[in-house]
C-alpha cells in the first residue's frame, strides 16, 4: 500500500485499511465555496432508501451492509489463522441480524503468498482442537499444515469465504477484502506464536472459534465452491463480465467486468460498490446524466447508490482495465 497508494514510507506498515464505509468516513459538501464535512453515515440514515435500495432497507433497515478493506502482508507476515460465526450464533450472542460473511479478492501476491482455506481431508476435529489448545499455552506450534489448506494465490484469484470457514491470508498478499459489513466477530484460532507485551501468546477467541468451524468444509469442498469460483455472465467486442463469487451461503454478490473501451451496468435494486483492480483509470458514465462522469483511479472504491440508476464503465484511454463489482444478491 506504500508503494501503490503512495503513503508515507516512513510510517509502519499499514496492515489493514477500511475503505469506503460509510460508518468511517466523512461527507464534504461545498456550498458557495464553503466546505462543510459531515458525518457519511448521515447519507444512510437520511436517504436511506435512494442509498441502499428499497430491498435492502426492508432486509438491513439503514445500515450500509458492504464492507471493502486492504489486507497488505506485503513484506509482513501470515494474518491470524481465524472463523466468522454463523447467522444465528451472531444474532443471538450480539444482536447482529447478519454476520461476517467475506471474500479475499488477490490485488497482487509474491512468489509464496497464498491463502490458508478450509480443512484437509479427514481432520480429526477433537484431535485439532487440542492441537490449537496445547499451542496457546506457549508449550508448542500449532501445526497448520498438517490440518489447514494452503493453495498459492496470483493476481485476480478470488477466494471466498462463507462463515464458518476456517481462512488467513499468508504472507506476502495483497488482498483486497469483500464482506459483509460486520468485521469485529472475527474468532482467532491461532496467531503462529506471536507475544503480547506481557511476553505470553496473544489472546486467542477458541471457545467461540472451534463451535464454528465447518468440519465438512474439506480440500475437495473448498476447491469445488470456493477457489476462483468463476462463471461468464456476458462477452462481446466490447469486454467480459464474470460473476466471481459469492458463494450462495452468502448475500452479497461480485462481479469483474474487464473491457478496453466501455461496458454498461445493469442494476438489480442494490447499492453498488466498485474498486478498480487493473489499470491506471476508469470512467463511470451515467447515459441520462444522473450524476456527472466520475473517475476511478486504482486501487480506489467508491458507492453509486441506487438511485443513481444504470450507468458505463468506460476506459478512458483504451487500456485494458478490471473493476470489482459488489452487490446484494438479487
Amino acid at each position: 500500500m506504500k508503494e501503490v497508494c503512495h503513503l508515507d514510507p516512513a510510517e509502519k506498515n499499514y496492515a489493514w485499511a477500511f475503505d469506503g464505509v460509510p460508518e468511517e468516513n466523512s461527507l464534504y459538501l461545498n456550498y458557495g465555496g464553503v466546505r462543510i464535512e459531515s458525518p457519511a453515515m448521515n447519507l444512510t440514515l437520511y436517504q436511506t432508501r435512494e442509498f441502499l435500495g428499497q430491498k435492502n432497507f426492508a432486509r438491513f433497515g439503514a445500515e450500509f451492509p458492504i464492507r471493502f478493506d486492504f489486507l497488505d502482508t506485503m513484506g509482513g507476515q501470515n494474518l491470524s489463522l481465524q472463523v466468522h460465526p454463523l447467522t444465528d450464533y451472531i444474532h443471538q450472542k450480539f444482536g447482529m441480524a447478519y454476520t461476517q460473511d467475506e471474500s479475499y479478492y488477490i490485488l497482487d501476491a509474491g512468489e509464496d503468498g497464498g491463502v490458508y482455506l478450509g480443512l484437509k481431508e479427514g481432520v480429526d476435529s477433537e484431535a485439532m482442537v487440542a492441537d490449537l489448545e496445547e499451542a496457546q499455552r506457549g508449550t508448542t506450534h500449532f501445526n497448520v499444515d498438517r490440518y489447514v489448506n494452503f493453495f498459492p494465490a496470483k493476481k485476480h484469484d478470488h477466494f471466498l469465504i462463507p462463515a464458518g470457514t476456517i481462512h488467513c491470508s499468508s504472507k506476502n498478499c495483497m488482498v483486497l477484502e469483500v464482506s459483509a459489513t460486520p468485521y469485529i466477530f472475527t474468532f482467532k484460532l491461532w496467531d503462529w506464536g506471536r507475544l503480547d507485551l506481557d511476553g505470553k501468546p496473544r489472546p486467542i477467541h477458541l471457545e467461540h472459534g472451534a463451535a464454528h468451524i465447518q468440519w465438512n468444509r474439506n480440500t475437495q469442498w473448498v476447491q469445488e465452491n470456493l477457489v476462483n469460483a468463476v462463471t461468464i455472465v456476458h462477452q462481446d467486442a466490447r469486454g467480459t463480465v464474470e460473476r466471481t463469487g459469492l458463494h450462495n451461503r452468502e448475500f452479497l454478490d461480485t462481479f469483474r467486468f474487464t473491457t478496453r473501451s466501455g461496458l454498461p451496468v445493469h442494476r438489480n435494486g442494490s447499492v453498488h460498490m466498485l474498486n478498480l483492480v487493473e489499470g491506471r483509470q476508469a470512467l463511470l458514465v451515467s447515459p441520462n446524466n444522473a450524476f456527472a462522469p466520475f473517475p476511478l483511479y486504482y486501487a480506489e472504491t467508491c458507492i453509486l447508490p441506487e438511485a443513481a440508476g444504470e450507468y458505463e464503465i468506460l476506459s478512458p484511454d483504451g487500456e485494458e482495465i478490471k473493476v470489482i463489482l459488489a452487490c446484494v444478491r438479487g
